[in-house]
């Protein structure tokens, strides 16, 4: 009989590279669990599909950064607000801009749509919060309370009441027919950054920066209970879609919570980091997270995680006696929301504070709409997630598939092994299974071999050298011990050539150093390219990365033949180098190349500008061969791949 396979509980998914520059928001589209959206420095709207590579659409129009995105619960909508306080609305059946809506003084810190009418609800850091209507182009209502940034927005199930949270350690709950504040919650000791409604009763969770979850009962409009303990601030949590458990993404783990009486149900390691947004498909949680330019989503089995029932662990400290009694199983607690057969109803029309909220359609608008852009980057990708919901059919519609869970084998566990936590064993139970030597799954890893293809820079043990290379070959199978002075003349071998290796290199490395202390960083840099070392051009590049301003055109000339070379290298080091130069030189001086190529011919002669036209043509042509490499080496898996995919976002223009 065959001997199962033991899958993973948690595991990641797949790492992309989602902007040119760093990425400064996300979402995930809740309905379905297989919709991404991100918003970056760059000023785009990017949109992806959980588990595939290619970004589908890129959604342009803002002028900086985007600091907030939100999906609607169908997904056909999309909303983004930026830094300067601007918010604009996509159609992405449609593929075009819908609305851009002005009106906030600061950056967009929290978006939401209302669940059932085409409203929009935006947060700033101005303190306002403002009720748009998408179909009017304008701001229906503008509440004013919280004193510092609105950090998280949203609508209750009904769709009646909005509920914020801010900088101000608050949360305040609004009532959008009468359009006034109906209750205010204090009781955090930090900034709130993020509430979230039960799905069915009259429940509000809250989650701080002082590490607490607050549960709020919204007929009484007091404290439910609160779970202390967390292991760093609370930025992402969610109800179970029956809203027997709330999930709390923490750092590097998630936590599953009761809150009559409060209790940790379970707890699962996993290794996302600062998870930034949650959603839950096909009995899987998905997690997203961000690090500068890449997005990294993990997957949680909900299946092998404790819901209810018996506390699992108990991080929870609490001597207190819990005099809250268990619900009756089917009995709520509280009132359920009563959802509308169709939609609901306008907000009232409240008299507006200034001329500003009651715009209309202007031609400033429309010039913006014109620049708004929805580029369809993947077209297959596009067609089969929003084209369907278009045509008329009689079937039901296609139901995504659950993620297949990885096998549970001794290389992923090695692995995670390289950073010490004693709570492996606890979180990844292996049974007393026969685990198959080489389980069946497809993995980007090559096979290892005696000579790897990458000699990594951080490493335990010599690449390619073996204990018994420097022992003398043992001829007499009888022959139990080796004479002191033949091992040691083994060992030395080779340790005369590495000396000498090393003074030249320190020789060198002198020389360059000797010209670094006059100030002049170019012939620095000359000088150690003319030496024909790798080495010490990767020594010195490693001081010149740390400060960009040392950066100049003609610098660019001398290094970029080096980093072609160096993105060639056996060592990762080297390579890593070699990107890191390579991305500086493209932020700060590609713009300016292309512009000064892209001018017309100036009138009569001008020696510095024909000088710098010449270096721009050098570092172009220079740059055109490097594209070549960084295209090829794009599609690598790891560390690599990610670096060589940034690389080729941010040379796109150069296509």
């Amino acid at each position: 009989m065959a001997t199962p396979v033991v899958t993973k509980t948690a595991w990641k998914l797949q790492e992309i590279v989602a902007h040119a520059s760093n990425v400064s928001s996300l979402v995930l589209g809740k309905a379905s669990g297989r919709l991404l959206a991100t918003g970056g420095d760059d000023c785009r709207v990017n949109l992806w599909s959980i588990n595939k590579p290619n970004c589908i659409m890129s959604l342009t129009g803002h002028t900086s950064p985007v600091e907030s995105v939100r999906l609607n619960t169908p997904e056909e909508l999309i909303v983004a607000g930026s830094q300067s306080g601007s918010i604009r609305v996509w159609d992405l059946e449609a593929a075009k801009i819908l609305r851009t809506l002005m009106g906030h003084k600061a950056n967009i810190c929290s978006l939401d749509f209302h669940p059932y009418g085409e409203f929009v609800a935006s947060g700033s850091q101005d303190t306002n919060i403002k009720l748009w209507d998408i179909r009017r182009k304008g701001c229906v209502f503008r509440y004013r309370g919280h004193s510092q940034a609105v950090r998280c927005l949203r609508f209750s199930p009904d769709g009646k009441w909005l509920a914020s949270a801010a900088d101000d350690h608050t949360v305040k709950l609004w009532d959008l027919t009468a359009g006034k504040m109906m209750s205010e919650f204090p009781g955090h000791t930090g900034p709130v950054n993020v509430v979230e409604f039960h799905p069915n009763e009259y429940l509000l969770a809250s989650g701080s920066s002082d590490r607490t979850i607050r549960f709020w009962d919204l007929e009484k409009f007091q404290v439910v209970s609160c779970i202390e303990g967390e292991p760093g601030p609370v930025r992402s949590v969610l109800f179970n879609p029956d809203g027997c458990c709330l999930y709390s993404g923490c750092q590097d783990s998630l936590r599953v919570y009761g809150w009559e009486p409060e209790r940790c149900f379970d707890v699962v390691l996993v290794n996302w980091g600062k998870v930034a947004d949650l959603a839950i498909c096909n009995d899987q949680l998905i997690g997203v997270a961000f690090s500068q330019s890449n997005v990294s989503s993990y997957v949680v089995d909900l299946t092998r995680v404790t819901r209810t029932g018996t506390v699992a662990h108990d991080p929870v400290q609490d001597s207190r006696p819990l005099t809250q009694q268990l619900p009756t199983p089917g009995a709520p607690l509280r009132r359920i929301y009563e959802r509308p057969s169709t939609t609901c109803s306008k907000p009232q029309r409240v008299k507006h504070n200034s001329e500003s909220e009651r715009r209309s359609p202007s031609s400033e608008d429309d010039r913006d709409e014109r620049e708004s852009r929805a580029e369809i980057q993947n077209a297959e990708d596009y067609n089969e997630i929003f084209q369907p919901k278009n045509s008329i059919s009689r079937t039901p519609p296609r139901r995504s598939e659950p993620f297949p869970a990885p096998p549970e084998d001794d290389t992923a566990l090695t692995k995670e092994a390289s950073k010490p936590n004693s709570a492996m064993d606890m979180q990844f139970p292996v049974p007393n299974l026969e685990v198959p030597a080489q389980p069946p799954i497809v993995t980007s890893i090559p096979a290892p071999k005696g000579e790897p293809a990458i000699i990594p820079a951080t490493r335990n043990e010599p690449i390619g050298l073996k204990a018994s290379d420097f022992l003398p070959a043992v001829k007499i199978a009888q022959q139990a011990e080796l004479v002191d002075e033949d091992a040691m003349s083994q060992i030395r071998k080779g340790h005369d050539t590495m000396c000498v290796v090393l003074t030249s290199r320190h020789k060198n490395l002198d020389t360059v150093r000797a010209v670094w202390t006059t100030g002049d960083i170019k012939t620095s840099v000359d000088s150690a390219v003319a030496i024909n070392d790798l080495s010490v051009v990767v020594d010195l590049l490693n001081i010149v990365n740390q400060k960009a301003s040392l950066w100049k055109l003609d610098l660019c000339t001398t290094v970029l033949p080096q980093i072609e070379k160096l993105l060639q290298s056996k060592y990762e080091s080297y390579v890593q180098t070699g990107c890191t130069s390579l991305k500086l030189i493209l932020q700060r001086f590609l713009p300016l190349i292309t512009d000064i190529l892209a001018a017309p011919p100036s009138v009569g002669v001008d020696i510095s500008r024909e000088e710098r036209l010449h270096k721009c043509r050098l570092c172009y042509k220079q740059l055109k061969n490097i594209n070549g490499l960084v295209k090829s080496k794009s599609g690598l898996s790891g560390r690599h791949g990610s670096a060589f995919r940034e690389l080729h976002l941010l040379m796109a223009s150069l296509d």
